[in-house]
């Protein structure tokens, strides 16, 4: 996400409460398209986790995979490519629980919208 959150875990807190919402937002259009088109509910979580997932920590996600695989040999390209990223000391755990938490939203909608057919 390329929002000004605060460094360290409470901006890792702050996105991934995010993530749980976009993660929520994301399943609840894709149950709705899956309704009008009849898919299966397996079509809206998968592609809910899928979207929400790159939404949430796309571009975090994006920056650890490309200082994982670019040698960044000289000072200079190393300085610029961490001026790129918001809080470099904590991007792994950013993205880990920004993933973690825009699923746990896609579960979270899922359950909320069919707890009648889970009583059941």
């Amino acid at each position: 996400m390329n929002l000004p959150l605060h460094f360290g875990w409470l901006g890792v807190l702050e996105a991934a409460l995010i993530a749980l919402v976009i993660g929520a937002l994301a399943y609840v259009v894709f149950d709705r398209l899956g309704r009008r088109f009849g898919w299966t509910p397996g079509h809206a979580i998968g592609w809910g986790c899928v979207v929400s997932v790159a939404a949430a920590a796309g571009i975090d996600a994006w920056h650890l995979f490309y200082m994982g695989v670019v040698r960044l040999e000289s000072p200079v390209y190393a300085r610029i490519a961490l001026q790129k990223i918001h809080d470099p000391n904590f991007l792994a755990t950013r993205v880990f629980m920004s993933s973690l938490a825009a699923l746990s939203g896609v579960a979270l909608a899922w359950m909320a919208l069919h707890r009648k057919s889970l009583a059941d």
